[in-house]
C-alpha cells in the first residue's frame, strides 16, 4: 500500500521533538475527544441496563426484538455516515458535527418520551441518524501530524473506553433512580453539551481540504488497505455489541448483582489502558504496529474462545480476565484502526474514506445487535461466542496481508 501525502502540520515542530503534540494538537485532540465522550456517554449509560430495562416495555420479552431495538441505532449511522463524511469534505467539518448532534439529541429526546418498545427503536433510529463520527475523526486527522496521529486517535479512543467503563458505575444507579427514559433525557442533555464545545472550544477547523480538487468514492472504495479496515472495523464493533448481549447475564449467573458489575467492568478496562500506553506507541514508533495489530486480533478471538468455555460453569474471576483481555485488544484496535484509515486516505478525500470506515463501523453496531440477540434466542451463549470467534478468525485472515504506513519522523 502507497503511503499518501502527510497533511499539513498545524505549527513547525522540530525533529526533537516530533512525537510530542504542539499546542494546537492536543487542544484539537482533547475537545474532540469531549465530543466523543459526551456523545458516548449517553450512549453506554444504556447499554448496560436496555436489555433488562426493555423487557419491561411491551414487546421486551422477545430477545431479538430487543436486539433490533438496540442496534438499530448502528443501521441509520451506517446508511448515514457517508453522506456526513462527503459533506464535511465539502461543506465544512464543524456544520456537519453541530447537525449530527442535534439530531443525535433530537432522537434520545423521542426515545425519553417513548412508552413502547416500538417507540424506543424510532428514538434509537433518529439518534443514529447524527452520524458525526467521520467529521469528527477527519477534524481530528486535518489538525494532527500523521507521527502523533495514533496518539491523537488513542485519546479519542480511550475516552470512549473510560466513558465505556464510567457507563457501567453509574447505569445501573441512574436506572434504578430515573429509569431508561430519563437515561435518554440526559443523554440528548449531553449531545447538546457536545455542541457547545463545538462552537467554542474546538479550533478552528483549517481550510487546506476545501481548496483542494473534489474527490470522488471512486478514490476510496477499491483501496485495498482500506477495504481491510473497513471489513475489520465491522467485525470489531458487530462482535463488541454481540458479546454484550450474554455478558451481563453471564455476571449474573456467576453471582454478581448488576448493580455491581462495574466491579469487573472499571478494572479491567483502566487496566488495559496501562497495557495500550506500554505497547502501542512504542512498538508503532519501532515499526511493530502490523504485529501489535494482528496479535489484538487474535487476543479477541481468543477470548471468544475462553468464554465459550466459560458458558456452562461462569466464574467471576475468569470472567474478569475474559474481559480485561478483551479490553486491551480492543482500545489497541480502537487507537489504531482510524489512524491508519486516516492515513492512507488522500486528504482531500478524507471525510469520505472516514465516512466509508464509519459506515461499516456503524452497521457492524447494527448487525452485531440483531445476530447477537437472534443467536441468543436460537442457540444460546454458546451459538453466540462461536459465532463471534469465528469473525475474529476471518478478520485475522483477511487483516494479516497488511502492510504499515511507512513511519514519518515529522
Amino acid at each position: 500500500m502507497s503511503q499518501p501525502s502527510v497533511s499539513i502540520s498545524p505549527t513547525p515542530a522540530s525533529p526533537a521533538a516530533s512525537v510530542a503534540m504542539t499546542p494546537l494538537e492536543l487542544r484539537s485532540s482533547l475537545s474532540l475527544a469531549t465530543i466523543f465522550a459526551l456523545r458516548m456517554l449517553g450512549l453506554f449509560l444504556v447499554l448496560p441496563v436496555f436489555a433488562l430495562e426493555a423487557a419491561k416495555f411491551p414487546g421486551g420479552d422477545d430477545p431479538a426484538k430487543v436486539g433490533l431495538a438496540m442496534g438499530i441505532y448502528g443501521l441509520t449511522q451506517g446508511l448515514l455516515q457517508l453522506p456526513f463524511g462527503m459533506a464535511s469534505d465539502r461543506f465544512g467539518r464543524k456544520r456537519v458535527i453541530v447537525l449530527g448532534l442535534l439530531l443525535f439529541a433530537l432522537g434520545s429526546f423521542m426515545a425519553a418520551m417513548a412508552d413502547s418498545l416500538t417507540g424506543l427503536m424510532l428514538g434509537r433510529s433518529v439518534q443514529g441518524a447524527g452520524a458525526v463520527s467521520a467529521a469528527v475523526t477527519a477534524l481530528l486527522a486535518d489538525q494532527t501530524r500523521d507521527v502523533v496521529r495514533t496518539k491523537a486517535m488513542a485519546l479519542v479512543g480511550s475516552s470512549i473506553a473510560l466513558m465505556f467503563a464510567l457507563s457501567l458505575v453509574l447505569a445501573p444507579a441512574l436506572a434504578a433512580l430515573v429509569g431508561l427514559n430519563g437515561l435518554f433525557a440526559l443523554t440528548g442533555s449531553l449531545a447538546l453539551a457536545g455542541v457547545a464545545v463545538v462552537l467554542w472550544v474546538v479550533p478552528a477547523e483549517p481550510l487546506q481540504h476545501k481548496n483542494q480538487p473534489r474527490g470522488k468514492l471512486s478514490e476510496v472504495l477499491p483501496h485495498a488497505g482500506l477495504l481491510r479496515l473497513n471489513f475489520g472495523v465491522f467485525m470489531l464493533h458487530a462482535v463488541q455489541l454481540a458479546m454484550w448481549m450474554a455478558i451481563p447475564a453471564l455476571l449474573v449467573q456467576a453471582g454478581l448483582n448488576k448493580a455491581q458489575h462495574w466491579w469487573v467492568y472499571l478494572p479491567a478496562v483502566l487496566g488495559s489502558f496501562l497495557v495500550m500506553g506500554g505497547s502501542l506507541f512504542p512498538l508503532e514508533r519501532r515499526g511493530y504496529l502490523r504485529a501489535v495489530f494482528l496479535l489484538a486480533i487474535g487476543l479477541i478471538g481468543l477470548v471468544q474462545v475462553g468464554l465459550f468455555l466459560l458458558v456452562d460453569t461462569p466464574q467471576i474471576s475468569t470472567l474478569a480476565g475474559m474481559l480485561f483481555l478483551f479490553f486491551c485488544g480492543f482500545n489497541v484496535l480502537e487507537a489504531s484502526q482510524p489512524s491508519l484509515a486516516s492515513r492512507l486516505a488522500p486528504a482531500h478525500v478524507r471525510g469520505s474514506a472516514l465516512g466509508v470506515y464509519n459506515t461499516l463501523q456503524s452497521l457492524g453496531f447494527f448487525v452485531g445487535g440483531l445476530v447477537g440477540g437472534a443467536l441468543l434466542k436460537i442457540w444460546g451463549p454458546h451459538g453466540l461466542f462461536l459465532a463471534c470467534g469465528l469473525a475474529m478468525l476471518a478478520w485475522l485472515v483477511v487483516a494479516w496481508p497488511m502492510q504499515a504506513p511507512a513511519k514519518v519522523t515529522a
